[in-house]
């Protein structure tokens, strides 16, 4: 037994070794990963000593460092924008630019835009902004399609066919046709409808060809007819079931136009209950489907004034942007460097009308010696602006002017020696005599703008030949009431401006059918008849071709030199002022005060800073 449990104990040691050798390993071991791990923590408490919360005692100095950075950064971008934006005037130009609403003030009242009864200078205003004609004038007074694509004459002259722009639309969207145009035109030679424009389209038949093409048939050649194809177009969709008689009280015309022209039709608003003071203001939108182009202008406003007074306060207030109406400009603007004061000549001529029939002045040689003792250049010279003088009957440029006939040349000598030729004897009281009878008549003028001053210098000049001649100003009334019995003249000379316009057909003014009661115009303010003049006024507003037209025009302007029925003055402008620049608006001459909207389509207000190309 003892010999089997030490041999048992023997076998047993070496295992027992190997034991305890691995205990001592694995000890040793894990004595030796502790103090790796102490040393590590060790290592890591420095670490986070020396690299974390040393260095965050510095971070208010970093903070400073980088925002003196940031800030001088911020500065630098501010510099170089404030030196871009001050130097770029150098490679930048201030341009027009589309947008903005222009408020425009009108001395006057409006009660009517439509075309066909829209003559003074409110409801012409209103209606040339909404209306669109078949033709149209250019910058340059020229005759252009607006409505019309082309026209076109026969070679008889006497029928005229008008192509209109395929594509056109009312303001409310509705398609507009050649029966638009025939009925305008037929509403016009209505009796029932009274429009003032009959009397030029009395014989003319108007047709529709088919929905884009008008044919006109005229009694008789007319050269100057074209011209007559500028009035607006109203629709017949809308107004073609307005009774004729109730055609100028329709609603229509003043509170629901529906045209084709550049502006649309959007509120009326009225200010103040009295007549005296009350004003309109009437906006409208720029019309995106114009022919002409959709208007840079977004919209355009016009407010009318009774007074002239509060016109001006109102623009000195830059409550509007421009005013339309006044004959000169107010002393309170003067002074305004921002004012702009355009003077737009007009193909118009004021004239001294003297009445030939009767009376002193029937005698053709006092007539002669009035006008050579007439210094129109001094009276042209002491006007408010600068402009031409008027030498007879047509403008200068017009066909068939011709300096020959021009009326005698200021000369008061030569009008003296006329008057004592003709028996006219000076008194001790500086007024010529004949026959017991003093060389003494009355002189009528509009009681406004240049008119008093131009008839106080004829006055004065008269005066020294002997003549003694009395002033007598008319109020707007007062001149309405003159000019409504043209067979009843009550004055002996007249101080007034006609207009002719682009054509040289004045028959209206000088042919002695407008004496005639029955005449639906009678603008024979001379009260002028010679065969020759009228047979020559006839041959001339009949031939088209221009050399033609004015070999025909002769006769008359020989004539009117010879019985000199009127003393020509000068061309009168219409004063348009505005408080900027009116980019697309141009001081050229114009046939109507409504004629300084030729281009507003293209009328600009705003400017923006660009880059050239």
């Amino acid at each position: 037994m003892a010999i089997v449990r030490l041999r048992r104990k023997t076998a047993l040691k070496p295992k027992f070794r190997r034991q305890r050798a691995l205990k001592l390993r694995f000890r040793r071991r894990l004595r030796l990963q502790k103090r790796q791990v102490e040393e590590f923590g060790a290592q890591a408490e420095q670490r986070l000593e020396d690299d974390f919360f040393k260095r965050l005692e510095r971070l208010g100095l970093v903070r400073r460092f980088v925002s003196s950075w940031l800030l001088l950064v911020v500065l630098l971008i501010g510099i170089v924008a404030a030196q871009v934006r001050s130097l770029s005037g150098y490679y930048q130009v201030l341009a027009p630019a589309p947008g903005g609403t222009y408020a425009e003030g009108v001395l006057g009242s409006f009660t009517n835009a439509n075309p066909i009864y829209a003559t003074d200078l409110a409801d012409a205003t209103v209606s040339r902004l909404i209306f669109s004609g078949l033709l149209t004038y250019n910058q340059d007074n020229h005759l252009v399609g607006d409505l019309a694509q082309s026209w076109a004459a026969d070679d008889s002259r006497t029928v005229y066919t008008v192509k209109l722009k395929p594509g056109l639309t009312w303001h409310d969207d509705q398609p507009l046709t050649a029966e638009d145009v025939v009925f305008t035109y037929h509403t016009i030679q209505n009796p029932d409808a009274r429009s003032p424009l009959a009397a030029s389209w009395g014989g003319i038949t108007i047709t529709a060809a088919d929905p884009l093409t008008v044919v006109f048939k005229l009694p008789n050649p007319l050269a100057s007819f074209p011209y007559s194809l500028t009035t607006g177009i109203v629709p017949e969709h809308i107004l073609g079931t307005v009774a004729m008689t109730n055609m100028r009280s329709a609603s229509f015309n003043s509170t629901r136009p529906v045209g084709a022209g550049p502006f649309a039709w959007q509120a009326l608003e009225l200010s103040n209950n009295s007549v005296e003071n009350r004003q309109e203001k009437i906006a409208l939108k720029a019309f995106e489907h114009y022919n002409g182009g959709k208007p840079k202008l977004s919209g355009f406003v016009v407010r009318t004034f009774r007074d002239a007074d509060r016109l001006v306060q109102s623009f000195r207030k830059q409550e509007i942007t421009a005013i339309a109406g006044l004959t000169q400009l107010p002393d309170a603007l003067k002074a305004d460097s921002a004012v702009h004061a355009y003077s737009l000549p007009l193909t118009a001529a004021v004239m001294t009308f003297f009445k030939t029939r009767d009376d002193v002045l029937s005698d053709t040689a006092i007539r002669h010696a009035l006008i050579r003792g007439t210094d129109t250049h001094r009276i042209i010279e002491s006007l408010p602006y600068p402009t031409k003088p008027v030498r007879q009957a047509l403008l200068k440029g017009q066909i068939a002017y011709d300096p020959a006939h021009d009326q005698g040349a200021y000369d008061p000598v030569s009008a003296a020696k006329i008057l004592d030729d003709d028996g006219w004897v000076m008194g001790s009281d500086g007024v010529r005599s004949k026959n017991g009878a003093p060389l003494s008549f009355s002189l009528y003028f509009f009681n406004s703008g240049e008119y008093p001053a131009v008839a106080n210098q004829l006055v004065a000049q008269w005066h020294t030949l002997g003549a003694k001649v009395v002033a007598v100003p008319q109020s707007e009334a007062d001149l309405a009431n003159l000019l409504s019995q043209p067979s009843k003249h009550v004055y002996d000379a007249f101080l007034y401006g006609i207009s002719i316009g682009a054509d040289p057909d004045v028959y209206v003014y000088w042919h002695s059918s407008q004496l005639d009661p029955r005449s639906s115009v009678r603008l024979n303010f001379s009260e002028y008849a010679s065969a020759a003049a009228d047979a020559s006024l006839e041959a001339g507003r009949t031939r088209q071709d221009p050399a033609l037209r004015t070999v025909k025009y002769q006769p008359f302007l020989q004539a009117w030199q010879a019985d000199a029925p009127a003393l020509g003055l000068y061309q009168p402008r219409f004063l348009y002022i505005t408080r900027q620049t009116v980019y697309g608006l141009a001081e050229a001459p114009i046939n109507s005060d409504a004629g300084r909207f030729t281009n507003v389509h293209n009328w600009m207000i705003r400017e923006e800073w660009v880059t050239p190309r």
